[in-house]
Order: structure tokens, then C-alpha cells, then sequence
């Protein structure tokens, strides 16, 4: 008897087993800053969602050119290849074009000055800042992006 229960009870118990299915990430854009806070590291918060600025020289990226993509450290979503990446001697990482749809433009009139923003489309992290002084061969752009905003996936 026990024997046929055994049986009977192996294939749902194989069955929920592998169907579990994670609860799926609430949209990025709808976290709260104390989720954020728990999420991040506290390097990671202070610029994806409080636009800071990382030391220049000092990321782990600014000096990397291995194969890959890079993504958005709060989220994920692919934003640079490493195709793109060049030295541009500024001290972060430097791309001349970013991934279609992966970043959106924000101006950003703070120090007294007038640049663009560049935030992860999807999360809306603060990620650095675009210029018109990138190589003319290819764009002329320079994405001018904080290491801890990005992690490099080979």
C-alpha cells in the first residue's frame, strides 16, 4: 500500500517541483527609494538614483576593454556594447553610441552648467553624461558613463 501511494504521489511531487515560477520584478520604474536602497549597493544609489558622480580614474570599468555588453546595474537592461567603448582619457567609461532604446536624454542644468543626462530607459537610472567631443570617425558622441552604474556581461 505504501508502496502505490509512493508511487502515485512521486510524479506530483516532480510536477510542482519544477514549475515553480518566481515572482516576477515589480517595473523598475514603480520602486519605492527605500526598495531602491535594499536593491543597490549604496556606490550603486547614490548615482543610479541620486545622480552622483564616481571618482574619475577610480571605477572598475574606465580602463576595461573586454568583449561584451554592458547593462544597467539597477536593472539589467542592456545598454552599451563594448564595440562602442574607446579610450577617451576622461577617466570613465567612454562609448560612442549606446544600444536603440536603451537610454533616454534629460537635460540637466545643475553646477551651473548645461549638459545631457543620460538615464537607463528602463529604470530610469542616472547613468552619466553625452557630449559632442567623441571620435569623429565614427559618431563625434562620447556617452560619458560611472562604472558602478554598469556591469559588463561576456
Amino acid at each position: 500500500m505504501k508502496r502505490v501511494l509512493v508511487i502515485l504521489l512521486l510524479p506530483l511531487f516532480f510536477a510542482c517541483n519544477g514549475q515553480q515560477n518566481p515572482k516576477p520584478m515589480k517595473n523598475p520604474k514603480e520602486l519605492t527609494e527605500q526598495q531602491w536602497k535594499e536593491k543597490l549597493t549604496e556606490d550603486e544609489y547614490y548615482v543610479l538614483r541620486q545622480k552622483g558622480t564616481e571618482r574619475a580614474f577610480t571605477g572598475k570599468y574606465w580602463n576595461v576593454f573586454e568583449d561584451g555588453t554592458y547593462h544597467c546595474a539597477g536593472c539589467g537592461n542592456p545598454l552599451f556594447s563594448s564595440e562602442t567603448k574607446f579610450d577617451s582619457n576622461c577617466g570613465w567609461p567612454s562609448f560612442d553610441q549606446a544600444i536603440e532604446g536603451s537610454v533616454i536624454y534629460k537635460e540637466d542644468l545643475s553646477f551651473g552648467m548645461k549638459r545631457t543626462e543620460v538615464l537607463c530607459a528602463n529604470c530610469n537610472g542616472h547613468l552619466g553624461h553625452v557630449f559632442d567631443d567623441g571620435p569623429k570617425e565614427t559618431t563625434g558622441t562620447r556617452y560619458c558613463i560611472n562604472s558602478v552604474s554598469v556591469e559588463l556581461k561576456k
